[in-house]
């Protein structure tokens, strides 16, 4: 058994450590972002944590009607002169799996040199006492959600959860707090449910990969993408549901998995595209948290979470798929998925 895999399998012990860690402090958390006076959020990382940056940053906006933005950390650390006007009055969140990538820890000491020295950073790191938590104002730490292989996954859905509570905290949506718990309680039995059917649906010859979300999904998509990518050097590509249309509909055919997250908006939309995309000759796994929402006669797989579920909530059981696709076909083409060639855990410029 590989470390990634143990980790995948591991994610939701963790994310209910999480999640309790998180709402003890919940107060806290409100407290100081009040005492800032800010005007906006802006989420900053790199790689999986550029990715889940731009989920948050929707999800923010979404929710407390403030605006919020995502920077990729070494966008931020190259020009951020140019940044300064964007981040006037902003509380910069930073989520790391290592707290110590040079991108980001680099960017926020050169935003303080000049003229935003009080420049408010909530952190959120895998890691206690890193240079990221040491540069915080206020430094959340999660060390039971580090991932000790390469590629991130466990990290990542704790991450992704814990941005979105510091959004649903801020905008005061109970039925997000409380639609996570439930997508932690329904993990376990979800992941036994649905994985050989993943594997099963996902084992033929394909050499390109295509998901398919909007929304707060949107970003953690892209990080699906980057898993497809790093654990099993394929290439991955995340796009809107509908914008697929517009241009990448000509990559994707009989060497193509899609793997695709309705909603219950749109459906006949959703289904015409699951038929042109399927017409294609492409292989679909489509998720949803209503069996009603996915058009089973254009999928190959509908993979349907146990309960209804809030929008962005459903982004943890969804995560599940590209991961264990990525380790299956990993494992396809006889490569280590914890220490894939030319990457390291995290970058040190």
């Amino acid at each position: 058994m590989s470390l990634t895999y143990s980790e995948i399998k591991q994610q939701y012990a963790a994310l209910q450590q999480t999640y309790d860690y998180m709402m003890g402090q919940r107060q806290s958390i409100i407290d100081f972002i009040q005492a800032q006076a800010i005007t906006s959020i802006t989420f900053v990382g790199c790689g999986s944590s550029y990715c889940l940056s731009r989920s948050a940053a929707m999800s923010v906006t979404l929710r407390t009607g403030l605006p919020a933005y995502a920077l990729a950390g070494g966008d931020l650390m190259l020009n951020y002169e140019q940044y300064r006007p964007m981040l006037r009055n902003t509380l910069l969140v930073a989520p790391s799996r290592s707290g110590s990538t040079s991108e980001v820890v680099e960017a926020v000491r050169l935003l303080r040199e000049g003229n935003d020295s009080n420049l408010p950073v909530l952190s959120l790191s895998c890691v206690s006492d890193s240079p990221l938590s040491k540069q915080s104002n206020f430094a959340l730490e999660l060390p039971w959600a580090f991932d000790h292989s390469v590629c991130q996954t466990r990290t990542v859905t704790n991450l992704y959860m814990a941005n979105l509570l510091l959004g649903a905290f801020l905008g005061e949506d109970d039925k997000l707090i409380a639609d996570l718990q439930t997508a932690i309680h329904q993990g376990e039995a979800y992941m036994n449910t649905v994985e050989n059917s993943i594997r099963s649906a996902a084992d033929f010859n394909w050499s390109n990969a295509v998901l398919l979300a909007d929304g707060e999904l949107q970003g953690l998509a892209s990080e699906g993408a980057i898993a497809l990518t790093e654990i099993a050097k394929i290439q991955a590509h995340s796009f809107h549901l509908l914008d697929v249309r517009h241009g990448p509909m000509v990559t994707i055919g009989e060497d193509t998995l899609v793997i695709a997250a309705l909603s219950e908006h749109g459906t006949e939309h959703q289904s015409k595209l699951m038929r042109d995309i399927k017409n294609r000759g492409a292989q679909i796994i489509a998720f949803a948290d209503q069996a009603e929402v996915i058009p089973s006669e254009y999928v190959d797989l509908a993979v349907v979470s146990k309960n209804k579920l809030d929008p962005a909530a459903r982004g943890i059981p969804f995560i599940f798929i590209p991961q264990i696709v990525a380790l299956s076909k990993a494992e396809q083409l006889g490569i280590d998925p914890d220490q894939p060639d030319g990457l390291v855990a995290w970058v040190k410029l």
